[in-house]
């Protein structure tokens, strides 16, 4: 993956997963987008991208992951194209590669994707000529880096130091594209411990051989932690009955007052969105004090303008 993400002089020439980066390179986005919030604070736009063109290739719905690209892109002074799925040629048989070739025709500069698929960015990627850059803004259930990029920034937001904390990741790691790319910063920035905590049905068997500890209760997982990041459930991707029912889960891993309470004082709760109610989190949480979803949200701006500088430089 690396031959085609990075370049010959070691820096991003398209921005696909976060396995394989270094630490200097995952450090060099965070302090990038820390440059970018202070314009952003400044209601002020860099003229970095003038005269490029950016498509987003959204084959999937999106709201915060697409609002937010766009948004990083226009502060960059880049122009941006977003491509509708429902009217395009796709719907209609026209192949991913027949669709990258009339795209590349009209001399845009980058790909911004996200597709049902995984390794459909990368397929992208292969095939763009030279001067064409792809970002993943998330491809079935192998990445979602940029979302991991943001989660990190968050983080470090209130955090300072990666090497002394526990973090947990709860809920349907199974299908999870964010908990992968989660993981896979997680360790390179050098975390104390990582946890996850789920039904069996929802963890993947190979979660041991990546040093990570496993918890099948809330109580002994969130113990002691200091960032918890809760998942959607992702229904849509389940292809057997993985849960008795919504409520059962609720009841079992559904992060309450109750369960968090044995969570260090001082921990962040986090969610990539959207938010199930009810199912995955109580709203006194998810609207209270240690809740730091809303600044997610927020951060995602600067983070992507910081990978859209980065890989267009």
């Amino acid at each position: 993956m690396n031959s085609i993400q990075i370049n010959s002089g070691g820096k991003l020439r398209h921005f696909l997963t976060i396995q394989g980066l270094n630490k200097d390179i995952i450090l060099q986005i965070l302090d990038t987008a820390d440059h970018f919030t202070s314009t952003l604070q400044n209601n002020s736009k860099t003229p970095l991208l003038e005269g490029k063109t950016i498509i987003n290739l959204f084959f999937e719905n999106s709201t915060r992951t697409l609002s937010t690209f766009e948004l990083a892109a226009k502060c960059l002074s880049a122009d941006v194209i977003n491509f509708n799925i429902r009217t395009s040629s796709t719907q209609k048989g026209e192949s991913l590669l027949d669709t990258l070739s009339s795209l590349n025709a009209m001399r845009c500069n980058m790909f911004i994707v996200r597709h049902p698929d995984s390794g459909a960015a990368y397929f992208l990627a292969y095939h763009a000529p030279r001067h064409v850059n792809v970002i993943n803004a998330g491809d079935g259930c192998h990445a979602h880096p940029s979302q991991a990029m943001l989660d990190m920034f968050t983080i470090r937001r209130y955090k300072t130091d990666f090497s002394d904390l526990i973090v947990a990741i709860v809920g349907d790691i199974l299908h999870s594209r964010v908990a992968r790319s989660e993981i896979q910063a997680l360790k390179i920035l050098g975390v104390r411990e990582i946890r996850v905590i789920g039904p069996r049905t929802l963890l993947p068997q190979s979660m041991d051989a990546l040093g990570i500890n496993i918890f099948y209760d809330m109580e002994s997982g969130l113990r002691d932690v200091d960032v918890v990041i809760m998942l959607r459930l992702q229904q849509e991707r389940m292809q057997s009955a993985l849960l008795p029912s919504l409520q059962e889960y609720f009841r079992l891993y559904g992060l309450t007052e109750e369960k968090l309470a044995v969570a260090k004082p001082d921990v962040i709760v986090m969610h990539p969105g959207p938010i199930n109610r009810g199912v995955e989190i109580e709203s006194t949480i998810a609207d209270g004090p240690r809740s730091v979803i809303l600044e997610q949200v927020s951060h995602g701006i600067p983070i992507r303008m910081a990978i859209i500088a980065m890989t267009q430089g």
